[in-house]
């Protein structure tokens, strides 16, 4: 495989990311989102505390996917937890690009002390649940009729892959991603 994985940086590669994004906020139902951000929204993502990886796959210089790691909840005990997500190009998909970012982005989190990640799958997605079982994630419920979306309720599927065992009391904090690129301002 050609593509490379590395971090998102700068406003080039948030709105990359908008447009890959933007094709499953209006054409599906793997994101809850109603209306495509756009790139500014994106970089803002990228930077929220706590900062955690945001990385591209790219090909030729086209961004083929991305995937990215958030806070789990806002509740302080939860901060040994993230939340991630991985996405492509339509025409990206079967090429095993899904799992190449999600192994470097598991490697980058676990690196920065975070105990488990978490997924959350619209279902019915098979091939995402394919991907997330691939990466070593367990299923561990599913909450049922929690969001409208294209005419109907949908099902969201939790699975969960620890990094670690849970550390002794009072655990290191994790810490935060560093880019080794500078991001150039927002808007």
């Amino acid at each position: 495989m050609a593509v490379s994985v590395r971090p998102a940086a700068g406003p080039g590669d948030a709105a990359a990311i908008a447009a890959v994004y933007a094709h499953y906020v209006d054409n599906g139902y793997a994101t809850f989102e109603n209306a495509p951000p756009d790139a500014v929204e994106v970089e803002r993502r990228m930077r929220a505390a706590p900062r955690l990886p945001w990385l591209v796959a790219e090909e030729h210089a086209t961004v083929l996917g991305f995937a990215y790691a958030g806070r789990h909840r806002e509740r302080a005990a939860y901060r040994w937890s993230a939340d991630v997500s991985v996405y492509l190009a339509p025409d990206a998909s079967g090429r095993g690009i899904g799992r190449a970012l999600y192994a470097e982005l598991i490697a980058q989190v676990a690196a920065l002390g975070y105990v488990s990640l978490f997924a959350g799958v619209a279902l019915p997605n098979p091939a995402s649940v394919r991907v997330h079982e691939s990466m070593g994630f367990t299923a561990i419920g599913v909450y049922l009729n929690v969001g409208f979306k294209l005419g109907g309720w949908r099902d969201v599927g939790w699975w969960q892959l620890r990094l670690q065992d849970p550390p002794p009391p009072d655990p290191a904090e994790p810490r935060e991603w560093r880019v080794e690129d500078d991001l150039s301002p927002i808007g």
